[in-house]
This record gives structure tokens, sequence and C-alpha cells, in this order.
């Protein structure tokens, strides 16, 4: 026997159907016939099988039935059913159910080898696409090393996060939006839902929402089809329709004009989107994550951001905390990119001295983690031996130094009034009325400004 060929089952209760089926394919398979399901369970059981063709009317059980346990069992196999001329919603059912391809009896050679060289091509390009999928899987995994998804710390506000992250994750389209400076790492945090819920085999899309010019935001969004205005030299497909069933992750979302806003509410409350230059309206099923920097009170007050869209946007809010306030974090921060760099540099870093981590405790990293990753990697190239020192680290000192010259550090009206009510707060021992007074305002203005800067006590 020619190991080489392809082995295909027969399951026929007909013997002249059973015997016509051998002899066609015969010349081509490895062929086995069965004339009853639990002879044929036995063969499958026994032999290395690639396909089967199946009479949906058998003794013991239907084909249906018998296909069912075939995509249970052996789900690799593909499997042609054979119906009679009248049983149309039988074949409607197999299909639905897995089979790949039918052909009616009475039936002639052409319509076998038509039926097997339809099944051959899907099994061809459904293992493309299990190929390519692993190939994304694969890539995916290199990427999430490269970017890292996991979230480091062990701070109160980290375990926190993580907490809003698995519960929210649980939902199956929950909308999220993230609060944090520049730096923090929302995307990482929209990544992490994403891995956590039931869509991580599905795509990830992220989008600057600052970067979308308004003329082609329907083209970016929705796609367009070809010729469907100047420049559409192709089909395209837009963000809606390339993470559809997985995530689209909205990043400074509070930095879209108002017409925007209108165009992205609309098609978020109607959940429908219609590709440019048709007229057909496709649901999609996607979690929207978005992000911003701006502060709770500036992209919910209707001022510069609708509030509808707000609440369409941030059914669950995350609050993400600024490096500074969670600096017990920062060694396991700083032994995470020695690890990587490290091994990307190929160094071998094993120690970082304690001088290091105190220079980190008094500088208030304005850039945040991103601010920090840097700092790293240049250390690390800086470092000519297995120890990262102080001196490997004179860019803070250069910023340390210039800030030690100004009397004002910083021109920014809220920097300098967040660290106005930080400096009253720890004036008065976090006694909040006290701080008001020392501010000179009102215990509820003072209440609103804690809530703006994300200040907790």
């Amino acid at each position: 026997m020619d190991n080489k060929l392809l082995s295909i089952l027969i399951i026929d209760d007909d013997i002249v159907y059973r015997k016509l089926s051998s002899s066609i394919l015969k010349e081509r398979f490895n062929v086995y016939a069965a004339e009853a399901p639990s002879i044929a369970f036995k063969i499958l059981k026994a032999e290395s099988i690639d396909y089967v063709i199946c009479d949906y009317r058998l003794p013991e059980m239907n084909g249906l039935e018998v296909l069912e346990r075939i995509k249970m069992d052996y789900p690799h196999i593909e499997l042609i059913m054979i119906s009679d001329s009248g049983d149309m919603d039988t074949v409607i059912q197999a299909l639905r159910r897995g089979a790949v391809d039918y052909f009616k009896k009475p039936f002639t050679p052409a319509d076998i080898w038509m039926s097997i060289e339809k099944t051959q091509k899907f099994a061809e390009l459904n293992n493309n696409y299990k190929a390519e999928k692993n190939k994304n899987s694969h890539l995916k995994e290199i990427v999430d090393r490269e970017f890292g998804v996991e979230i480091i710390g062990n701070s109160k506000a980290i375990k926190e996060l993580k907490l809003q992250m698995r519960l929210v994750a649980q939902t199956p389209d929950t909308s999220v939006l993230i609060l944090g400076e520049s730096g923090t790492g929302k995307e990482l945090v929209a990544k992490g839902i994403h891995n956590l819920s039931n869509r991580k085999d599905e795509f990830f899309g992220a989008v600057n929402m600052s970067a979308i010019p308004e003329s082609l935001f329907e083209s970016e969004f929705f796609g367009h089809k070809k010729g469907s205005f100047t420049g559409a030299i192709s089909d395209k497909a837009g963000w809606f329709e390339t993470t559809n069933k997985g995530t689209l992750f909205l990043d400074e979302i509070g930095e879209m004009t108002h017409n925007l806003q209108v165009k992205l509410l609309r098609v978020l409350e109607d959940r429908t989107y219609i590709k440019v230059g048709t007229q057909t309206a496709n649901k999609y099923d996607i979690r929207i994550v978005a992000a911003t920097n701006k502060p709770i009170e500036e992209i919910s007050d209707g001022k510069n951001f609708r509030v509808d869209l707000f609440h369409r946007v941030g059914t669950f809010i995350i609050h993400l905390p600024p490096l500074r306030e969670r600096k017990e974090d920062i060694p396991d921060l700083v032994k995470h990119f020695v690890t990587f760099f490290s091994a990307k540099m190929a160094k071998n870093i094993i120690e970082v001295q304690p001088a290091v981590f105190d220079m980190f405790n008094k500088y208030s990293f304005p850039g945040n983690i991103r601010e920090l990753r840097n700092i790293m990697e240049r250390a690390i190239i800086l470092c000519t031996d297995n120890v990262l020192k102080p001196e490997n680290f004179s860019i803070i000192n250069s910023f340390s130094k210039q800030k030690n010259t100004n009397t004002i550090e910083s021109y920014d009206l809220e920097v300098i009034e967040k660290q106005t009510i930080l400096n009253a707060l720890q004036k008065a021992n976090n006694n909040k009325a006290e701080a008001a007074r020392l501010l000179n305002i009102e215990w509820n203005a003072l209440y609103r400004r804690l809530q703006k800067f994300n200040i907790e006590i």
C-alpha cells in the first residue's frame, strides 16, 4: 500500500453505491468501506483517515449523528454527506455542523470527483489558515515579550488596577475608559484587558485619535470600496471590520474634534457602520477601550468633549496612577528593564547600586514609566561592567541640576496647583479641612481638585 496516498472512508449501507464509490476512488486513495457506523468507528480508530463520505440514511444512527461524533473525536477529518434528492433540509443541517460538501444519489463519477476536489481545496485553505493563525500567535508572543503586557508592581494602586482589569475583562463588551498621564502605560492596560478576556485570540487594534484627519475618518474606521472617492484605488477594510470580535483601543480620544465625536458616537450607539461607497449597514462585535491624559473633570464637563460620548465610552473607568505616586514599584520595574535590556544587548548586569534607587526616590519622573524605560536603556548602554551605578544615570543628575537653578520648576499652572495642594496636605498631616483652610478655599472645592488630580488620602 502506498503510504503517500490519502485515505478515504465510505459509510453506506447500500452495497451497490458502496462498491461504486470504492471503485471510482481507489485509483487515487486508500479506500476503506463500512456498511454501518459501528464498523466505521472501528476503522477510524485503527486507521489514519483523511476524508469521509457518509450517507445520511444509515442503520444505528443517521448521518448527522455520525458527522457530529466524527467532528468531536477527529476534528481534522473532512466529511462529505450523501443525500437523497428530497433531503435538502438535511444537507443544510450537515453543512452548518461542519460537512464540507454533499452530492445526491444517484451520482456519477464526475459528481464524486467534483466534491472531492472541492473538499481537498477547502482542506488546503483550512490548513493554510491554521498555519497563518499559528504564525500570528507566535508573532503576538514576540510582540508581547518586546513591549510587555504584564502590569509590573505590587503597590496597593497596582493591585487594585489588576483587580479592575480582571473584573472588566470577564464582561463580554463593556466599554472602558483609561485615565492617566502620558507614559503611565494606558495601552498596556488596554492590551492586558484584551488578553484577559474571551477575545484574546482575536485582533487587538490601536488607533491614535489625534492623528486621524477629519476627512479620512469614515475611510479609516468604516473602510471603503474601490472607486468610492478620488484615491480609492482598491477596497479597504476599516478598523471596525479589522477588529471585529476583538478589541479596538482609541488612544487620545480627548483630542477628537466635535464633528468626529458626533460620528463616533453614532456608530457606537447603532453598533453598525456603513462602508464608504456602499449602502449596506454592517454589524460589529467589538469591545471599545479608550484612553486620555485629560483629567476626568475636563473630559466630562461637556465643554470640549461630548457628555453623551463620555458616558458611551466610559461605562467602566480606570484611573492609572503616575509613577511618582507608586514609587514602591520602582525596584520591580528596574529589575524588569535590567533583565529585558541586558538580554537584548547581550550584557550581564547583576547589580544595581542602592544609590541608584536613592536617586530615583528623589526624582519625580514627569514622563512616568516611559521615561524610566528610556533612562534604564540609556544607562545599560553606558554601563561598561556588570553593575549599574549613579554615574550611568547622569541624565537624571542633569535634570535635577536644571531644576535646582530655577525657583519655579514648572510654568504649567496645573502642575503648580497640584504640587501646592500636596504641600498643603503634607503641612496639615492629610487633614483635608485644615488643608482647605491653608489653601484659602472651601472644603468642597478642595474635594473637586483632589478628584481632578487623582490625589488619594
